[in-house]
């Protein structure tokens, strides 16, 4: 076996995959975030939605699916289940009934309160640094940029 082909094998070891390193890290802190979440009766994709409406509404649908980046068919069933909770309502647009505007409830504001100290309890069941995942998450953003700049090349 040549030298570049043990280097192209070594390229192949799901150790070695960057992409698995992510998907796995993305399923564990998911994992992580149930048990903070069930008392409220929350899914992590809500969770994830709500973040967005308590900095962004009222706003489109379209908005939050490009923020939480969420395909409508999978976004409409999870507002759905975040109104019947009433934590949120589904408003047409006056200017354009094609737009559905999600406006937080009483109720959903109310929220934001009760999910505050969730970031830092998951952070203290880690035990990880809070400056080291500062730094990751620079890192990652930076990375998405490059893959969503890649990606808009690409189409």
């Amino acid at each position: 076996m040549t030298k570049g082909a043990k280097s192209e094998t070594n390229y192949l070891l799901l150790d070695n995959q960057l992409c698995f390193a992510l998907y796995a890290t993305s399923r564990q802190v998911t994992r992580l975030y149930q048990p903070l979440l069930e008392p409220l009766g929350l899914t992590y994709p809500q969770y994830i939605v709500l973040l967005i409406l308590w900095e962004d509404a009222p706003c489109a649908v379209s908005h939050i699916g490009k923020r939480a980046q969420l395909a409508t068919n999978t976004l409409t069933p999870l507002l759905k289940r975040l109104e019947l909770l009433g934590f949120l309502e589904r408003r047409r647009g006056e200017q354009d009934e094609r737009v559905v505007n999600i406006v937080l409830t009483a109720k959903g504001k109310a929220l934001r309160a009760k999910c505050a100290c969730i970031p830092e309890q998951l952070f203290n069941r880690t035990g990880y640094p809070l400056q080291d995942a500062i730094q990751l998450k620079k890192q990652l953003d930076h990375f998405l940029q490059h893959l969503q700049s890649e990606a808009e090349q690409s189409s």
